[in-house]
């Protein structure tokens, strides 16, 4: 789909369809709205007067023009009540509007930037989210399917005012870097297990860094079983030995500035079966989503090189499978870590946090001073925050403060859980240096205990998106299936710390 921005009115759009908006309770349309509302000679207000438009976040009118301007159709988003209004309004008015004009078969679409006006946000921000809830809302995982309709083939922002379209270009253009950022973290978790091992999904990673014209701005560095063997991860190498499809511990390195070490790591089990301690049949083949971290960090690693920022960054993806066989750790097994700590298996289901133990301990060998890692770790998450907010977690509170304030502007909800030392008594072992399990009671929390014992200087935050990274139906911008959740949270987050 072409995005480009022209500087007129938008009622001298001539295409199949225009999209303007509206604030909830307003009964007769101002701006660019009510310019489209007088030359319809007041239809507009008329259908708000008769009770058939109101306003409310996603609701959608179209209206056929019948040649009194340019355009064949209007389609009239609302935006809800303007007391509330925010970015994330933004992208979800736009979500809503794009799918609405896909169904009825549109091809070339003109729309205002909602928020720009009368919403006080800033041009460039209004338009990057606009770009972000168009292109996110538009994304659908098809390559398994014999065919596939699209629609809209042009889609232009519209922008009288000539003084604020180098703002808004910015914000397209940033904007669309971080949507399709999050949609290649989609394909990653959309994609069936199968079809994403460890080692394919390496692969994969390396054929998207070519296509995207960055090759030369990335180390990429795949470590395979004998390279995990030689660096003692016998964590992660624990959770891997089930299954026959081997591991691969990636790592990707972008230097643009002088500044120190920055690592993202996302949990990357491409499929998780629970190993021995097996999970219930019903909803596995969720489990191939069970790689949303590293499909999110994989994603905003790419849109953090793709704009060239201004960072020291590396990013690691620990990829294993987690499988039952005769190979297979069992509970009770005792592995040590990189570090040389010593971890009691209680549950072979609670396997992501024993690739990230790996993970951080090799992070901070490379000289990490800022560690961040997200996962799909605990079914206690879901409990405590269900499918809305991700869990934080970390040794820094100004750090993790900065995040929440970065959720924001993302719209990427996160709520802080607190590291009482007091539940560090569930993960003591009686045999080993710590077990991998606390049980039920605050099960989010040990998990990220246990991870922070394998910290021993860098600043760290966790994130625990158990939840969040699937959703069952379709919703403003986010579709049915792989969300992509984490992506640009982690994107904004990093360029407010470097």
């Amino acid at each position: 789909m072409k995005i480009d921005i022209i500087n007129t009115k938008i009622t001298h759009f001539k295409g199949d369809m225009i999209i303007v908006n509206l604030f909830e309770g307003v009964r007769r349309p101002g701006g660019s709205t009510g310019s489209v509302d007088k030359a319809l000679n007041g239809k507009i207000t008329e259908l708000i007067r008769k009770g058939e438009f109101s306003g409310k976040l996603g609701e959608t009118l179209i209206i056929h023009t019948f040649n009194k301007i340019k355009a064949d159709r209007v389609m009239i988003v609302g935006l809800g009540k303007k007391d509330y209004f925010d970015i994330e309004k933004i992208r979800k008015a736009a979500g809503v509007a794009i799918k609405r004009a896909d169904k009825v078969h549109v091809k070339k679409i003109a729309t205002i930037v909602h928020g720009a006006g009368i919403g006080g946000i800033a041009p460039e921000q209004a338009a990057q989210a606009l770009i972000e809830g168009t292109l996110l809302a538009l994304y659908e995982f098809c390559y398994y399917k014999e065919s596939v309709e699209k629609h809209i083939t042009h889609f232009s922002v519209a922008e009288i005012d000539r003084n604020k379209i180098a703002r808004l270009k910015q914000g397209i253009a940033y904007g669309r870097i971080l949507a399709q950022g999050q949609n290649i973290a989609r394909d990653f978790i959309n994609e069936p297990a199968n079809n994403l091992t460890p080692l394919k999904l390496a692969s994969r990673l390396k054929k998207t860094v070519k296509n995207l014209g960055i090759s030369k701005l990335v180390q990429l560095r795949i470590l395979k079983e004998k390279n995990l063997e030689k660096l003692k991860m016998n964590a992660l190498l624990s959770v891997a030995k089930g299954s026959d499809n081997k591991p691969a511990f990636i790592v990707l390195k972008y230097k643009n500035a002088n500044r120190p070490l920055i690592c993202l790591i996302g949990k990357t089990v491409t499929f998780d079966s629970g190993g021995i301690s097996l999970k219930p049949a019903s909803g596995m083949s969720r489990m191939k989503g069970d790689m949303s971290g590293g499909a999110a960090v994989i994603g905003a690693f790419l849109s953090l090189v793709r704009t060239r920022a201004k960072v020291n960054i590396m990013a690691i993806i620990p990829a294993v499978e987690n499988m039952p066989s005769g190979a297979a750790s069992r509970p009770g097994d005792i592995v040590r870590a990189r570090n040389g700590k010593s971890i009691e298996i209680i549950s072979t289901d609670a396997e992501g946090r024993m690739t990230l133990a790996d993970a951080l301990c090799y992070a901070e060998s490379k000289g990490a001073e800022t560690i961040i890692d997200i996962a799909t770790l605990t079914g206690g998450c879901v409990v405590a925050l269900g499918d809305i907010a991700a869990a934080v977690m970390g040794n820094d509170q100004r750090l993790i403060d900065l995040l929440l304030s970065t959720t924001a502007k993302t719209g990427e909800k996160m709520w802080q859980l607190p590291l009482f030392s007091e539940y560090s008594d569930q993960i003591k072992s009686d045999v080993a240096d710590v077990k991998n399990s606390g049980g039920r009671k605050a099960s989010s929390i040990t998990a990220g205990l246990f991870l922070e014992t394998f910290v021993s200087k860098a600043r760290w935050i966790h994130i625990d998106m158990a939840g969040k990274e699937m959703s069952d139906k379709a919703k403003f911008f986010t579709p049915k299936g792989g969300t992509g959740y984490g992506t640009r949270t982690l994107v904004e987050f990093i360029r407010e710390i470097t």
